[in-house]
């Protein structure tokens, strides 16, 4: 094969001691004719400078990879810490009166020689301790719901009304073994007064499933294994959802769980799963990170596919159980508050958080509820009003999300209550106040129609239209 042009040029310039010196005429003038029109009509593959173009040589743009790059950094950081230590013997050397100046010197030196730009020097692994931390937050912040600001002294004062003695907290396979116990203790004896004996499962299911419990764990998307799809079908689910491990699940492999039992199992068998598999798992990532992780947080809404299965199984037992904090109210009641809920099953659920003793996160579901602007029956309406009267006795100062809920409820309802409920609460307001809220809660008290009001105006009307009808 012949040599490129541009190496034929760049020899006869090598030879001709005129060019390699710079003097003479132009660069241009000393290649034929020839050529020039050669390099006008084509171009190169690689851009390459004057410089190149005369030597004739190619210039390719090298990249030094991240390794080499740590290295030289890193040799680099070595060789400035030498100098630093040599300026500072010289200037320890110097006269005992110049120490403070010699003092402010170096330290100028210092800020001189740094590479980064500012007097702090770090280490190499440091800096890669700090760039991999920093890329696991960007990392992780898409993954997860926006973080709740709570104020210390409403939590303070929310702290007062939890349960100062709450069970132990039990692991999730814990629960799971102990249902699975009972449950399988009651087939048995159901089955032996039959005359039949329980099963164990063949050891390739399990073998099976526990392939699936390894999926699952490292689940991010895609599909799900078909064996693991059928679990809601099984009359044993339970038995075989222990296999596969809830508590190792990846949180887009809970959620994908979420969508699938979901849509295939009955309310009843929903709510097992939703209290003992989604709750518990829920309640352990906002404690451990103290926000909720983002596919958990559609997995809620989606189990509000069932609302009937969401309320008994998740929104009651975490009232009940007197440990709610304050960030777990907030994010489980922003899904109330995003989404639609029947009203029945919103009824159900006030009447039942408004019998049970109070929590924090009592206040926090009620305001969800009262500002969803339902047509409630008048049972709901007496409940809750009997809910904020039995604190009229209650010495202890309760936190705002009492008087908030209080008030959204004398907005919304003012006209629902009867003339004694609105005495009786004037007279809570007396033992309870709030310096902004409770003139708020007079204020809509007073200046309203009652109940009986309404009723006597009603009845009125139809006795009316009536009385014309039987004229006409």
């Amino acid at each position: 094969m012949g040599k490129h042009k541009r190496d034929k040029v760049g020899k006869a310039l090598r030879d001709n001691p005129i060019a390699q010196s710079g003097g003479g005429a132009s660069s241009s003038s000393r290649i034929s004719l020839g050529d020039q029109i050669h390099s006008d009509r084509y171009v190169n593959g690689a851009p390459t400078s004057k410089s190149s173009q005369l030597v004739g040589i190619d210039e390719e743009p090298e990249f030094v990879d991240s390794k080499t790059t740590k290295k030289l950094l890193k040799q680099a950081r070595v060789q400035q810490q030498q100098l630093e230590d040599e300026l500072a013997e010289v200037e320890e050397g110097h006269d005992g009166g110049r120490s403070t100046a010699g003092g402010k010197s170096s330290r100028t030196s210092k800020a001189k020689f740094n590479l980064g730009g500012g007097p702090k020097v770090q280490d190499s692994e440091e800096d890669e301790d700090e760039l991999a931390a920093s890329d696991d937050d960007e990392a992780d912040e898409g993954n997860f719901a926006q973080e709740i600001q709570i104020d210390p002294d409403d939590e303070f004062a929310l702290e007062r009304f939890m349960n100062k003695n709450p069970e132990p907290a039990r692991k999730l396979g814990e629960i799971l073994m102990e249902k699975l116990t009972e449950k399988r203790t009651e087939i048995e004896t159901q089955l032996s007064d039959a005359g039949l004996v329980m099963q164990k499962l063949d050891p390739r299911v399990e073998a099976m499933y526990e392939g699936v419990r390894d999926v699952l764990t490292k689940y991010r998307n895609g599909k799900l294994p078909k064996a693991f799809k059928l679990i809601p079908r099984l009359t044993n689910w339970e038995q075989i959802l222990y296999i596969t491990d809830p508590n190792g699940w990846s949180a887009a492999a809970m959620y994908q769980a979420t969508r699938i039992f979901t849509s295939n199992l009955k309310e009843k068998m929903a709510q097992r799963f939703f209290n003992l598999v989604l709750l518990p798992r829920v309640r352990d990532d906002i404690s451990e990170y103290k926000k909720l992780n983002f596919h958990l947080y559609q997995a809620l809404r989606k189990a509000l596919f069932k609302p009937g299965a969401f309320m008994k199984g998740i929104l009651i037992p975490l009232c009940e159980s007197g440990t709610c904090t304050l960030r777990e109210a907030i994010i489980i009641g922003s899904v109330l508050a995003k989404n639609s809920v029947p009203l029945l099953h919103s009824a159900a659920a006030m009447l039942k958080i408004a019998e049970m003793d109070y929590s924090g996160s009592n206040s926090i579901f009620l305001r969800i509820f009262l500002d969803k602007k339902y047509a409630l029956p008048y049972r709901v309406i007496d409940a809750v009003v009997f809910h904020f009267l039995k604190f009229e006795k209650d010495k202890r100062l309760l936190p705002v999300l009492w008087h908030q809920a209080m008030l959204v409820f004398t907005q919304r309802y003012k006209e629902y209550m009867s003339s004694e409920q609105k005495e009786a609460l004037l007279v809570l307001l007396r033992s309870h106040s709030h310096q902004q809220i409770t003139p708020e809660i007079r204020r809509e008290l007073m200046n309203s129609k009652c109940r009986d009001d309404i009723i006597a105006e009603t009845s009125l009307t139809k006795s009316l239209t009536n009385v014309k009808m039987d004229d006409s």
